[in-house]
Protein backbone atom coordinates (compact mmCIF):
# COMPACT_ATOMS: atom_id res chain seq x y z
CA UNK A 1 0.00 0.00 0.00
CA UNK A 2 1.33 3.52 -0.91
CA UNK A 3 1.99 5.60 2.19
CA UNK A 4 0.06 8.77 2.06
CA UNK A 5 -1.05 11.16 4.48
CA UNK A 6 -4.00 13.91 4.09
CA UNK A 7 -4.54 17.27 6.30
CA UNK A 8 -7.38 19.94 5.71
CA UNK A 9 -9.13 22.06 7.70
CA UNK A 10 -11.82 22.02 5.99
CA UNK A 11 -15.15 20.60 7.09
CA UNK A 12 -19.07 20.14 6.96
CA UNK A 13 -21.81 21.16 7.75
CA UNK A 14 -25.16 19.86 8.89
CA UNK A 15 -28.34 21.72 7.82
CA UNK A 16 -31.75 20.43 7.98
CA UNK A 17 -30.79 16.97 8.36
CA UNK A 18 -28.14 15.74 4.91
CA UNK A 19 -24.92 16.28 5.23
CA UNK A 20 -23.91 19.42 3.10
CA UNK A 21 -19.89 20.06 2.42
CA UNK A 22 -18.56 23.45 3.29
CA UNK A 23 -17.38 25.18 0.65
CA UNK A 24 -13.97 24.54 1.55
CA UNK A 25 -14.76 21.24 1.86
CA UNK A 26 -15.55 20.86 -1.53
CA UNK A 27 -12.28 22.54 -2.78
CA UNK A 28 -10.18 20.27 -0.72
CA UNK A 29 -12.06 17.74 -2.21
CA UNK A 30 -10.99 18.53 -5.74
CA UNK A 31 -7.75 18.92 -4.99
CA UNK A 32 -7.72 15.32 -3.33
CA UNK A 33 -9.32 14.33 -6.14
CA UNK A 34 -6.83 15.76 -8.58
CA UNK A 35 -4.10 14.43 -6.25
CA UNK A 36 -5.48 10.97 -6.65
CA UNK A 37 -5.61 11.26 -10.68
CA UNK A 38 -2.29 12.20 -10.98
CA UNK A 39 0.00 9.67 -10.19
CA UNK A 40 3.24 10.66 -10.84
CA UNK A 41 2.69 13.58 -8.10
CA UNK A 42 4.56 12.29 -5.08
CA UNK A 43 3.33 15.50 -2.83
CA UNK A 44 1.01 18.32 -2.83
CA UNK A 45 1.33 21.32 -0.33
CA UNK A 46 -1.58 24.21 -0.35
CA UNK A 47 -1.34 27.32 1.50
CA UNK A 48 -4.28 30.36 1.62
CA UNK A 49 -3.02 33.05 3.45
CA UNK A 50 -1.93 31.60 6.97
CA UNK A 51 -3.95 28.44 6.14
CA UNK A 52 -2.84 24.88 4.75
CA UNK A 53 -5.81 23.80 2.84
CA UNK A 54 -4.26 20.77 1.50
CA UNK A 55 -1.36 18.66 2.40
CA UNK A 56 -1.01 15.22 1.00
CA UNK A 57 2.27 12.46 0.18
CA UNK A 58 2.18 9.50 -1.17
CA UNK A 59 5.55 7.79 -1.88
CA UNK A 60 8.95 9.92 -2.20
CA UNK A 61 9.20 10.46 2.15
CA UNK A 62 6.38 11.78 2.62
CA UNK A 63 6.35 15.95 3.10
CA UNK A 64 9.21 15.40 5.64
CA UNK A 65 12.10 13.95 3.62
CA UNK A 66 13.72 15.96 1.26
CA UNK A 67 13.47 15.75 -2.78
CA UNK A 68 15.47 16.32 -5.68
CA UNK A 69 14.06 19.76 -6.57
CA UNK A 70 15.62 19.60 -9.95
CA UNK A 71 16.13 22.71 -11.99
CA UNK A 72 14.19 24.78 -9.10
CA UNK A 73 17.46 25.13 -7.99
CA UNK A 74 17.74 28.02 -10.39
CA UNK A 75 15.12 30.26 -9.46
CA UNK A 76 16.62 30.06 -5.89
CA UNK A 77 20.38 30.87 -7.15
CA UNK A 78 18.51 33.64 -8.72
CA UNK A 79 17.55 34.88 -5.31
CA UNK A 80 20.99 34.50 -4.07
CA UNK A 81 22.02 37.10 -6.83
CA UNK A 82 19.67 39.08 -5.92
CA UNK A 83 21.27 38.64 -2.22
CA UNK A 84 24.43 39.54 -3.43
CA UNK A 85 23.44 42.70 -5.38
CA UNK A 86 22.05 43.72 -2.17
CA UNK A 87 25.08 43.46 -0.03
CA UNK A 88 27.22 45.00 -2.26
CA UNK A 89 29.43 42.22 -3.36
CA UNK A 90 28.39 42.83 -6.86
CA UNK A 91 26.98 45.95 -8.43
CA UNK A 92 24.21 45.29 -10.12
CA UNK A 93 22.96 42.72 -13.09
CA UNK A 94 24.35 44.58 -15.46
CA UNK A 95 27.90 43.88 -13.70
CA UNK A 96 29.83 41.28 -16.57
CA UNK A 97 32.13 38.38 -16.04
CA UNK A 98 34.95 39.68 -16.40
CA UNK A 99 34.43 42.34 -13.72
CA UNK A 100 32.31 39.56 -11.49
CA UNK A 101 34.95 37.10 -12.01
CA UNK A 102 37.34 37.38 -14.25
CA UNK A 103 39.54 33.90 -13.25
CA UNK A 104 36.75 31.88 -14.25
CA UNK A 105 37.34 32.58 -17.80
CA UNK A 106 39.61 30.24 -19.70
CA UNK A 107 41.89 31.92 -22.40
CA UNK A 108 40.26 29.66 -24.83
CA UNK A 109 36.59 30.74 -24.23
CA UNK A 110 34.48 31.71 -26.73
CA UNK A 111 34.54 35.76 -28.10
CA UNK A 112 32.07 37.63 -26.35
CA UNK A 113 31.86 35.57 -22.79
CA UNK A 114 33.72 38.12 -21.00
CA UNK A 115 31.18 40.54 -21.76
CA UNK A 116 27.95 38.19 -20.76
CA UNK A 117 26.41 40.37 -18.09
CA UNK A 118 24.68 38.35 -13.97
CA UNK A 119 21.29 39.51 -16.34
CA UNK A 120 22.09 37.35 -19.07
CA UNK A 121 22.84 34.17 -17.03
CA UNK A 122 20.15 34.96 -14.60
CA UNK A 123 17.48 34.89 -17.26
CA UNK A 124 19.45 32.14 -19.32
CA UNK A 125 19.76 34.64 -22.53
CA UNK A 126 24.01 34.16 -22.05
CA UNK A 127 23.75 33.01 -25.89
CA UNK A 128 26.18 30.14 -25.56
CA UNK A 129 24.70 26.35 -26.95
CA UNK A 130 22.30 24.81 -24.46
CA UNK A 131 24.53 22.35 -21.96
CA UNK A 132 20.93 20.94 -21.09
CA UNK A 133 18.64 18.16 -22.66
CA UNK A 134 20.72 16.27 -25.26
CA UNK A 135 24.14 18.25 -24.36
CA UNK A 136 23.99 17.33 -20.59
CA UNK A 137 25.61 14.39 -20.20
CA UNK A 138 28.94 15.80 -22.01
CA UNK A 139 28.67 18.52 -19.75
CA UNK A 140 28.36 17.16 -16.44
CA UNK A 141 31.51 14.54 -17.40
CA UNK A 142 33.67 17.50 -18.51
CA UNK A 143 36.54 17.92 -16.60
CA UNK A 144 36.01 21.65 -16.30
CA UNK A 145 32.66 22.48 -16.02
CA UNK A 146 32.47 26.42 -16.12
CA UNK A 147 34.78 25.86 -19.00
CA UNK A 148 33.33 23.85 -20.90
CA UNK A 149 29.87 25.97 -20.55
CA UNK A 150 32.31 29.38 -21.50
CA UNK A 151 33.61 27.34 -24.89
CA UNK A 152 30.40 26.88 -26.17
CA UNK A 153 29.77 27.91 -29.53
CA UNK A 154 27.30 31.43 -29.47
CA UNK A 155 24.63 30.95 -31.12
CA UNK A 156 22.73 33.92 -30.24
CA UNK A 157 23.14 37.77 -29.06
CA UNK A 158 24.17 37.56 -25.12
CA UNK A 159 20.70 39.15 -23.61
CA UNK A 160 18.45 38.20 -26.80
CA UNK A 161 16.24 35.08 -26.60
CA UNK A 162 16.24 32.18 -24.18
CA UNK A 163 18.38 29.61 -24.43
CA UNK A 164 17.51 26.94 -21.46
CA UNK A 165 20.86 25.45 -20.31
CA UNK A 166 21.90 24.63 -16.80
CA UNK A 167 24.81 25.65 -17.61
CA UNK A 168 24.29 29.34 -17.45
CA UNK A 169 22.72 28.96 -13.90
CA UNK A 170 25.99 26.52 -12.99
CA UNK A 171 28.28 29.72 -14.26
CA UNK A 172 26.18 32.53 -12.41
CA UNK A 173 26.64 29.99 -9.12
CA UNK A 174 30.31 30.08 -9.86
CA UNK A 175 30.69 33.66 -10.54
CA UNK A 176 28.67 34.05 -6.71
CA UNK A 177 31.10 31.90 -5.26
CA UNK A 178 33.82 33.94 -6.34
CA UNK A 179 32.62 37.19 -5.62
CA UNK A 180 31.43 36.78 -2.23
CA UNK A 181 33.71 34.30 -1.23
CA UNK A 182 31.37 31.77 0.17
CA UNK A 183 30.28 28.62 -1.34
CA UNK A 184 26.85 28.40 -3.00
CA UNK A 185 25.95 26.45 -0.46
CA UNK A 186 26.82 28.19 2.38
CA UNK A 187 24.78 31.21 0.57
CA UNK A 188 21.82 29.12 0.67
CA UNK A 189 22.44 28.03 4.06
CA UNK A 190 23.12 31.59 5.30
CA UNK A 191 20.83 33.59 3.29
CA UNK A 192 18.30 31.62 2.74
CA UNK A 193 18.28 28.49 4.94
CA UNK A 194 19.07 29.83 8.22
CA UNK A 195 16.84 33.01 8.24
CA UNK A 196 13.81 30.97 7.27
CA UNK A 197 14.32 28.17 9.35
CA UNK A 198 14.99 25.85 6.53
CA UNK A 199 17.62 23.02 6.31
CA UNK A 200 19.70 22.83 2.78
CA UNK A 201 21.64 19.65 2.47
CA UNK A 202 24.90 19.51 0.88
CA UNK A 203 24.64 18.39 -2.87
CA UNK A 204 26.70 18.13 -6.13
CA UNK A 205 29.91 20.56 -6.85
CA UNK A 206 31.69 19.96 -10.00
CA UNK A 207 35.54 19.13 -10.12
CA UNK A 208 36.36 22.58 -9.21
CA UNK A 209 34.43 22.44 -5.86
CA UNK A 210 32.04 24.84 -7.38
CA UNK A 211 28.45 23.62 -6.24
CA UNK A 212 26.11 23.06 -8.37
CA UNK A 213 24.20 25.76 -9.87
CA UNK A 214 20.94 24.92 -11.76
CA UNK A 215 20.21 21.39 -10.29
CA UNK A 216 20.52 18.83 -7.77
CA UNK A 217 19.38 20.96 -4.84
CA UNK A 218 17.50 19.22 -2.13
CA UNK A 219 14.94 20.39 -0.03
CA UNK A 220 11.61 18.94 1.65
CA UNK A 221 7.95 19.90 0.50
CA UNK A 222 7.16 21.59 3.66
CA UNK A 223 10.46 23.77 2.61
CA UNK A 224 9.58 24.73 -0.43
CA UNK A 225 6.27 25.75 0.73
CA UNK A 226 7.69 28.26 2.91
CA UNK A 227 9.77 29.24 0.08
CA UNK A 228 6.45 29.84 -1.79
CA UNK A 229 5.20 31.80 1.28
CA UNK A 230 8.52 33.85 0.91
CA UNK A 231 7.81 34.54 -2.86
CA UNK A 232 4.40 35.12 -2.03
CA UNK A 233 4.32 37.63 0.83
CA UNK A 234 7.09 40.11 -1.42
CA UNK A 235 10.07 38.37 0.54
CA UNK A 236 9.06 38.46 3.85
CA UNK A 237 9.18 35.44 5.91
CA UNK A 238 7.79 35.22 9.45
CA UNK A 239 7.92 39.10 9.52
CA UNK A 240 11.73 39.66 8.23
CA UNK A 241 12.69 40.90 4.74
CA UNK A 242 14.43 37.49 3.23
CA UNK A 243 14.96 39.21 -0.42
CA UNK A 244 14.92 42.25 -1.07
CA UNK A 245 11.67 44.00 -2.00
CA UNK A 246 13.43 45.98 -5.21
CA UNK A 247 14.72 42.22 -6.13
CA UNK A 248 11.28 40.82 -5.59
CA UNK A 249 9.72 43.34 -7.89
CA UNK A 250 12.42 43.10 -10.20
CA UNK A 251 12.45 39.20 -10.97
CA UNK A 252 8.81 39.14 -11.13
CA UNK A 253 8.98 41.09 -14.60
CA UNK A 254 8.83 39.63 -17.30
CA UNK A 255 12.23 39.39 -19.64
CA UNK A 256 12.28 36.64 -22.07
CA UNK A 257 10.15 34.01 -23.31
CA UNK A 258 10.24 29.61 -22.51
CA UNK A 259 10.75 28.79 -25.69
CA UNK A 260 9.04 25.37 -24.94
CA UNK A 261 6.17 26.59 -22.62
CA UNK A 262 5.88 29.96 -23.96
CA UNK A 263 5.57 31.05 -20.75
CA UNK A 264 6.95 34.29 -19.69
CA UNK A 265 10.81 34.33 -17.66
CA UNK A 266 11.70 37.17 -15.03
CA UNK A 267 14.98 37.13 -13.12
CA UNK A 268 14.56 32.69 -12.56
CA UNK A 269 11.24 32.70 -12.30
CA UNK A 270 8.19 31.74 -14.69
CA UNK A 271 5.30 33.50 -14.79
CA UNK A 272 2.30 32.53 -15.90
CA UNK A 273 -0.41 34.56 -17.35
CA UNK A 274 -3.11 33.38 -14.63
CA UNK A 275 -0.83 34.97 -11.83
CA UNK A 276 1.53 32.35 -11.39
CA UNK A 277 5.33 32.48 -10.11
CA UNK A 278 6.98 29.36 -10.71
CA UNK A 279 10.24 27.52 -10.02
CA UNK A 280 9.88 24.27 -12.63
CA UNK A 281 12.36 21.07 -11.85
CA UNK A 282 12.32 18.00 -14.32
CA UNK A 283 10.05 15.28 -13.27
CA UNK A 284 7.25 18.35 -12.14
CA UNK A 285 8.68 19.51 -9.29
CA UNK A 286 7.10 22.75 -8.58
CA UNK A 287 7.21 26.00 -6.37
CA UNK A 288 4.43 28.61 -7.05
CA UNK A 289 3.13 31.53 -5.69
CA UNK A 290 0.04 33.68 -6.45
CA UNK A 291 0.68 36.88 -4.74
CA UNK A 292 -2.63 38.16 -5.54
CA UNK A 293 -5.01 34.80 -4.30
CA UNK A 294 -2.57 34.77 -1.20
CA UNK A 295 -1.78 31.17 -2.31
CA UNK A 296 1.84 29.41 -2.39
CA UNK A 297 1.78 25.92 -3.55
CA UNK A 298 4.82 23.31 -3.31
CA UNK A 299 4.67 19.91 -5.20
CA UNK A 300 7.08 16.90 -5.66
CA UNK A 301 6.27 14.42 -8.54
CA UNK A 302 8.67 11.08 -9.93
CA UNK A 303 12.41 12.68 -10.88
CA UNK A 304 12.22 9.76 -13.03
CA UNK A 305 9.89 10.62 -15.85
CA UNK A 306 9.71 13.92 -17.64
CA UNK A 307 6.80 16.46 -17.40
CA UNK A 308 6.43 18.29 -20.58
CA UNK A 309 4.66 21.44 -20.90
CA UNK A 310 2.26 18.88 -23.44
CA UNK A 311 2.15 16.15 -20.89
CA UNK A 312 1.97 15.86 -17.07
CA UNK A 313 3.36 19.56 -16.50
CA UNK A 314 -0.03 20.97 -18.59
CA UNK A 315 -1.39 19.02 -16.23
CA UNK A 316 -0.11 20.36 -13.22
CA UNK A 317 -0.98 23.68 -14.71
CA UNK A 318 -4.40 22.26 -15.25
CA UNK A 319 -4.28 21.92 -10.98
CA UNK A 320 -2.46 25.20 -10.39
CA UNK A 321 -5.06 27.36 -12.45
CA UNK A 322 -8.32 24.98 -11.75
CA UNK A 323 -8.77 23.20 -8.25
CA UNK A 324 -5.61 25.50 -6.73
CA UNK A 325 -6.75 28.75 -7.88
CA UNK A 326 -10.16 28.02 -6.21
CA UNK A 327 -8.97 26.98 -3.25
Amino acid sequence: MHRRTFMSSAGVLMLGGPLIRSAAAQQAGALGDAFGRLTQMHALLVRRGDETVFAAARRGGGLESAANIKSCSKSLVALLLGAAIARGEIANVQARLRDVAPGLIPRDATEGVADITMEDLVTLRAGLASTSGANYGAWVGSRNWVSYVLRQPMVARPGGRMIYSTGSSHVLGAALAEATGKTLLVQARERLGGPMGIEIPARTADPQGYYFGGNQMALTPRAMLRIAMMIRDGGRHDGRQIVSPDWMRASLQPRTLSPFSGMAYGYGWFLTDSGYVLARGYGGQVIAAHPERRLAVAITSDPTQPARSAGYFGDIMDLLDGPVLSA
